[in-house]
């Protein structure tokens, strides 16, 4: 599978092009980063939380990590990292884990880090832990246009 049947959908009905690199089975992005020789400021992560309004898809460079102290600062209320059954409910057609950073394709409102923005060339998770999906930022951009900016993430430790 390497790109989730949702997400791919959705990519043709929008009228994205975007490319498939393959890569080695990894665990984490930062892995993925390493195995498929991208930077990890251009491989974009997506964390799913909750909070008593529902769900809500967070999108942030690999390089980063999720402060769920500054989401909750700048989006006025508490978050919890979703839990690994709900995951799997709401990605269906993944692969455990492996959320693609495109929301509104799995009902799902978004927030992203300003930064994943910057980059020319943008690279995420299509559904499974060996293919990557990667597309210009414009394109990014336009299947992201409805998503809150927020600055959220903090760096590794």
């Amino acid at each position: 599978m390497p790109v989730a049947a949702k997400l791919q959908k959705y990519l043709a009905r929008k009228q994205i092009r975007f490319d498939i690199m393959e890569h080695r089975p990894t665990n984490d992005t930062l892995s993925t980063a390493e195995a498929s020789h991208v930077s990890p400021d251009c491989l974009v992560k997506a964390v799913v939380v909750r909070s008593h309004e529902g769900y809500l898809l967070a999108v942030l460079p690999a390089s980063q990590r999720i402060s769920l102290s500054r989401l909750q600062q700048a989006l006025g209320q508490p978050y919890a990292l979703a839990t690994e059954r709900e995951l799997d409910k709401l990605f269906d057609d993944c692969i455990h884990g492996a959320v693609p950073p495109i929301g509104e394709c799995y009902g799902l409102d978004v927030v992203a880090e300003a930064s994943v923005f910057d980059p020319a060339d943008i690279y995420f998770e299509g559904g499974d832990h060996k293919t990557l999906v990667h597309m210009s930022q414009a394109q990014f951009s336009q299947l992201s246009d409805e998503a809150r900016r927020a600055h959220f993430s903090a760096a590794f430790e």
